[in-house]
């Protein structure tokens, strides 16, 4: 792929686990969106990194996952004609560049990630997948070039070991991998849980507890139980002073799927109960879902539509797969 001297290349992606949420289109999807009409745009379907939990998704579940995946990539916005869409797994070189880039990292830096420390004390048998994943997901963003990568607040520590690896490897080896830069939406890019407004928004939450997240393919029935079911607090009338965690996750989400400034969403709810900004909240949500879930139905019912999508992502982006893989390797001596 070649890119004009303005643009600049955009990378990131969103593992097949789970259902993709309210938190995912706002943190992430539209953001996608937003990025792909000024930059050259690359978002693919990280599904190796599902297998640092072996036994978290059973291989047809996995397959019925990437391909759900992709068609709410498309739902969402993401047009294949301005942007590639591809799975990892269809991608030799991101696992060859990881174990590349393995070598030269050292354990210390792994051991010290937050996601690994939260995650391995909730297993009973780790698997070094768990503990590597950064690495993988270094060589996912390095691969490409990348000069942004969208992602919510808990992945920025990931973008700065990806920079950190990538310049130990620029010092062993010469100057090989350009460094790429987090971005982090200013408003929305941490949507909280409906029946925890003190925890991020999870797809794997909300495959265990009800209530906790809008997922996209949601029923209209499901989503207006959670979000009219939302913790907010004991107070009786919306003020933004001492405002709960709740309060704040319902008028966030307001604004950012409205598009209105703080100070209006305010104006419009001072004063009055809970229950009418529950219900604005659910008919933004609504006003936004349901083209999505229209589009997903259609795309998904079209034989062979996602997977030439994909197929044809993969095609596009191998050269400069090649490319950089062929430097790295030439780079250490190999090649």
């Amino acid at each position: 792929m070649t890119k004009t001297s303005k643009q600049l290349r955009v990378f990131s992606g969103v593992q097949p686990t789970g259902n993709l949420t309210l938190g995912n289109y706002i943190g992430a999807l539209s953001q996608w969106v937003t990025h792909q009409a000024d930059n050259e745009t690359i978002f693919c379907v990280v599904d190796l990194h599902t297998l640092t939990i072996p036994d978290s998704i059973s291989p047809q579940e996995r397959r019925q996952k990437i391909r759900e995946v992709v068609g709410l990539y498309l739902a969402c916005g993401i047009d294949p004609k301005k942007s590639v869409i591809f799975v990892q797994s269809h991608m030799k070189q991101h696992t060859e560049l990881a174990w590349l880039l393995t070598c030269v990292t050292p354990l210390g830096w792994m051991e010290r990630m937050t996601q690994f420390k939260s995650k391995s004390h909730k297993q009973e048998s780790i698997g070094s997948g768990l503990l590597m994943y950064p690495v993988l997901q270094a060589a996912d963003i390095l691969l490409y070039e990348t000069d942004l990568v969208p992602v919510g607040e808990d992945q920025k520590q990931h973008i700065e070991i990806a920079c950190d690896i990538a310049q130990r490897f620029n010092h062993l080896f010469g100057e090989t991998f350009r460094l790429p830069k987090a971005v982090i939406p200013k408003s929305g890019a941490r949507i909280m849980g409906f029946d925890d407004p003190t925890a991020k928004m999870s797809k794997s939450i909300a495959q265990v507890k009800s209530g906790h997240a809008v997922g996209l393919l949601d029923d209209e029935k499901a989503i207006k139980k959670t979000i009219m079911s939302a913790v907010t607090d004991s107070k009786q009338e919306f003020s933004l002073e001492d405002a709960s965690p709740g309060v704040l996750n319902l008028l966030t989400i307001y604004e950012v799927l409205t598009k209105t400034a703080r100070e209006d969403a305010v104006n419009r709810f001072n004063g009055k109960g809970y229950g009418h900004l529950k219900k604005d909240v659910f008919e933004a949500v609504m006003e936004v879902v349901a083209p999505i879930q229209q589009r997903y139905l259609q795309y998904s019912a079209e034989p062979g539509f996602i997977e030439d999508v994909v197929k044809e992502g993969a095609e596009s982006i191998t050269p400069l797969a090649d490319k950089v893989m062929r430097s790295a390797l030439q780079a250490t001596g190999m090649g």
